[in-house]
């Protein structure tokens, strides 16, 4: 007796596969719709497009109207179905939310395996097109329009680019017949590009070796400050004991703004500054890893960046008498900064500075010159405001001093 194939069990599909018979029959649970499970029978001769999303990605929820209108525009030609893995109590807590309740009659499937399984990807949004029984494209959310809606139904050339999304476990844009290769060993590597690549998330991950040490570094889709930050962080800690934030970089180039992401008036990233880079070197030169790494980007980047020691102007926090009014009680450890109120509790003075540096709008670098090595017990509020923060630090023998002092600041230039 022959038996039918479940869904589950068939192999991932590429672009050209046949769908499988079983895919069209198998019961699919959804939220905002009549029945409990629908499947896709009824849809065989339509352009079918597999949205897969999730309620915590901005990316997918940007998409969500677009969706609407466009299902409400081509009406029974298309038939576009979200799909998301997360429980049917994340859906529904969505769909009555503030933001989901404009989209409550969408249908989405929810706890789904099954379609993941078949169209495996690493990041959502993540749109799978289907025409005429077999698997045409996968691409972004972005390339889902009403123009390429029109050149798929309408058999025209297709402007579409078909997204595979790469594995960020592997170098970028390596070969896989490097793979392959026997007795060969990855010494060095660098990849820099300019301009999205949709086949992978914006972001970025450590390369690491087996005994654990970080030997190269991989950033996706990010504006070039995001790949200096996180360098002169670690070139600066290793030359002064101060904490690094971007008051710390000076910015000398024509154009700032190229440094920086631009956002399209979606929310969206329109790609224009993004940047790819990845550096790898050899275990025994990972001590390294940041300098080379900064070598690099200077010789392509069109930008120089260097460390420098400048004049700027500072509060420096000092003691105002030897009575001791901040020691600790001890207890458990808790640092609120820069909430209101803002509390230490058994925990560095230098938690406070740290957190001064890098979550208020003052331009100014706090600088602690206490001297105080113990943990300490303090309450603040606020700390947005320089005059109510010097008045509240009062109370614990404190002040913030304005002062010029000789700081190592990251410098970009073009």
């Amino acid at each position: 007796m022959a038996t039918t194939t479940s869904l589950a069990q068939n192999r991932s599909l590429k672009i050209g596969d046949p769908i499988p018979e079983s895919f069209w029959a198998t019961p699919l649970q959804v939220v905002n719709h009549p029945q409990k499970t629908i499947d896709l029978s009824e849809d065989k001769n339509k352009l079918i497009l597999i949205d897969f999303w999730s309620t915590w990605c901005s990316a997918c929820l940007i998409n969500l109207p677009k969706i609407e209108s466009l299902q409400q525009k081509f009406g029974n030609k298309i038939k576009i179905l979200p799909v998301s893995s997360q429980d049917k109590a994340a859906l529904e807590k969505f769909f009555s939310s503030p933001n989901g309740k404009r989209h409550n009659n969408m249908l989405s499937t929810y706890d789904d395996k099954k379609l993941h399984d078949l169209f495996p990807h690493a990041g959502v949004p993540f749109i799978i097109w289907i025409k005429d029984g077999k698997v045409f494209n996968s691409t972004d959310a972005g390339q889902l329009t009403e123009q390429t809606i029109n050149e798929v139904l309408s058999g025209d050339k297709s402007s579409l680019q078909t997204i595979i999304q790469m594995d960020r476990a592997r170098p970028l844009m390596l070969s896989e017949d490097y793979e392959r290769q026997r007795n060969v060993q990855l010494l060095n590597y660098s990849f820099f590009a300019k301009g999205q690549i949709p086949d992978i998330g914006a972001g970025g991950t450590y390369r690491k070796t087996a005994s654990g040490k970080i030997h190269g570094r991989q950033f996706t889709n990010v504006p070039l400050w995001s790949i200096y930050y996180p360098i002169g962080y670690e070139l600066i800690k290793q030359q002064d004991k101060m904490s690094f934030t971007g008051k710390r970089i000076i910015i000398n180039v024509n154009q700032p703004e190229q440094l920086m992401p631009i956002e399209k008036s979606d929310g969206s990233n329109d790609g224009t500054n993004l940047y790819n880079y990845e550096f790898i070197i050899p275990e025994q030169k990972s001590d390294y890893l940041y300098n080379y790494m900064l070598e690099d980007l200077n010789r392509y980047s069109g930008y120089t960046v260097t460390f420098e020691k400048r004049p700027v102007k500072c509060f420096v926090l000092v003691r105002t008498s030897t009575k001791d009014k901040l020691a600790t009680k001890g207890g458990e450890k808790r640092s609120t900064f820069p909430q209101t109120p803002s509390i230490l509790k058994n925990v560095p003075l230098k938690n406070m500075v740290n957190m001064l540096n890098g979550e208020i709008p003052i331009r100014e670098l706090f600088i602690d010159e206490t001297g105080y090595k113990g943990n300490v017990d303090l309450e603040v509020s606020g700390v947005k405001d320089i005059a109510t923060l010097k008045k509240e630090l009062r109370k614990y023998d404190l002040d913030l001093i304005p002062q010029e002092r000789q700081v190592l600041m990251m410098v970009i230039k073009d």
